[in-house]
């Protein structure tokens, strides 16, 4: 899927939980996976695109060294399984909310073949700095 576009604003519940954006959620019904992203957020991938994912960096750990190792040992031991109820809530791990510092407030962004959970400081730091590059464009 290329489509998951737009950004919401959420907050974690008591019992850690975060509400997916009602627009995001038929790609969802068989449920999901979340695992440790780039520039410290977390991405929510579908089944077929977590699959996709696994394979690409199974794939890299192969063909490379040690440090490719140990980067997809990172990430498939901080990936997890996700569930969602009727109202599109689903529960964040511990680690997962650790890593990106996802307390309160969670930035929830459509990343075209992904969703990702952001810190919103984080968010501002990484990816509002990235604003004047892009009005410049690539000439």
């Amino acid at each position: 899927m290329l489509g998951f576009v737009g950004q919401f604003q959420h907050s974690l519940d008591v019992k850690s939980r975060l509400i997916l954006p009602a627009k995001f959620r038929t790609e969802f019904e068989r449920g999901g996976h979340l695992s440790p992203n780039t520039e410290g957020c977390i991405a929510l991938w579908t089944p077929g695109e977590f699959a996709r994912q696994s394979e690409e960096r199974l794939e890299q750990s192969r063909a490379g060294g040690a440090l490719e190792r140990q980067q997809v040992r990172y990430w498939a031991a901080n990936s997890s399984d996700v569930e969602f109820d009727k109202q599109g809530r689903f529960a964040l791990p511990l680690a997962i909310r650790d890593y990106g510092r996802l307390v309160g407030d969670v930035l929830v962004v459509g990343a075209l073949d992904h969703v990702e959970l952001w810190n919103p400081v984080t968010y501002a730091e990484q990816v509002n700095a990235a604003e004047e590059i892009f009005k410049q464009g690539s000439n």
